[in-house]
């Protein structure tokens, strides 16, 4: 999904590429001005990528090397500029990371900050690559010295985060919610149901409107609705949902006890796409209630339903969905569903079609 949006968004003249040894991670050339990866929605951080073909840490404080990563930081630096930095590595208190930060104070008049620094400086051992081991090598796995593949030192990356904040920290959360769904998995979520001008949204269990913002944020839509029993929440998203600049009528109501077109508060059978994250943490809702609420809340997003719509759903409660599902078969049928991570957790994302 990441590498589909930054093609979209960046157009780079080289697809991105997965990052050897990592499996959350992507690595693309850049053609465009730096600042464009902070139009992306579904990436947690974007970092200035460095290599160094170097044996240890302490190489990095010499003057080539060095120049490259104040370069990198100041690219990072344009872009949202920040205050102080600190470095997310391995031996991070010791004593080359403590002349490594002096000598990137006095390049940039940075404060190095251990606990708080906002621009993050990422230092790790580099990926062995078999294959290009193999070719550094020579046939056979050794080379002119001898060595084997496995003797290839691997080197040092050097990560600069771009801007003093993930991407993932959103500039118009301006009022935090507990459990409040992590923007990140909402624009992925948002980019699995797609996004259509002439949608009508609903957004069930809207809690601080993350979900609203990620989708209005991502196109027009007709109409959206957000709807929650926690008046709360409500507040939270309201505030959210003008940071965003964006409008959403917000309506304080029991998705699994109110009626669509009767009591309730929104038209049976009037919206497009319906997304819902149901209570799955400790912070809202038990695991006791799960099977109570899921089943609930897929019966009232079918009801709200037009026909041909789609719904995504994110829950952690898997087996507890899954159960659902099956017994609400008559309702959705499952397109396509995606794990993600979260705070600790593997909730899972489902994508469904009205039946």
């Amino acid at each position: 999904m990441l590498h589909d949006e930054v093609v979209e968004v960046l157009a780079p003249r080289r697809a991105p590429v997965d990052v050897a040894g990592r499996d959350d991670a992507l690595a693309v050339r850049l053609d465009g001005p730096l600042a464009d990866v902070l139009r992306l929605r579904t990436a947690v951080a974007a970092y200035v990528s460095l290599h160094f073909d170097v044996p240890r840490p302490r190489s990095l404080t010499s003057g080539d090397h060095l120049a490259r990563i104040v370069d990198a930081v100041y690219a990072s630096l344009r872009v949202a500029g920040s205050s102080s930095f600190r470095f997310e590595a391995a031996g991070s208190d010791s004593a080359v990371f403590a002349r490594l930060a002096e000598l990137l104070h006095d390049a940039t008049g940075l404060q190095h900050d251990p606990a708080d620094g906002q621009l993050v400086v990422r230092v790790r051992r580099g990926a062995r690559l078999p294959g290009v081991d193999a070719r550094r090598t020579g046939a056979g796995g050794r080379g002119a010295g001898g060595r084997t593949t496995a003797d290839v030192d691997p080197g040092w990356d050097v990560l600069v985060r771009v801007g003093p904040r993930p991407l993932s920290a959103r500039t118009w959360r301006v009022t935090d919610y507990p459990g409040a769904l992590n923007a990140t998995i909402a624009a992925a979520m948002v980019r699995l149901g797609g996004v259509r001008d002439e949608d009508r949204v609903l957004n069930l269990m809207c809690g601080s409107g993350t979900l609203l913002a990620e989708r209005l944020l991502a196109g027009p839509a007709a109409t959206a609705v957000g709807v929650d029993v926690s008046a709360e929440a409500l507040d939270a998203a309201r505030a959210n949902l003008a940071a965003a600049h964006v409008r959403a009528t917000l309506v304080a109501a029991d998705v699994l006890t109110s009626t669509p077109g009767a009591d309730g508060p929104w038209e049976a059978g009037a919206f497009d796409l319906v997304l819902v994250d149901p209570p799955w943490s400790a912070l809202h809702g038990d695991h006791a209630s799960a099977v109570d609420v899921h089943a609930g809340v897929l019966r009232a997003a079918r009801a709200a339903a037009a026909p041909g719509a789609r719904s995504v759903v994110v829950t952690h409660e898997v087996k507890v969905m899954e159960r659902c599902l099956r017994e609400a078969s008559a309702l959705w049928s499952v397109r396509d569903t995606l794990r993600v991570f979260a705070k600790g957790h593997h909730p899972r994302v489902y994508v469904l079609d009205a039946v």
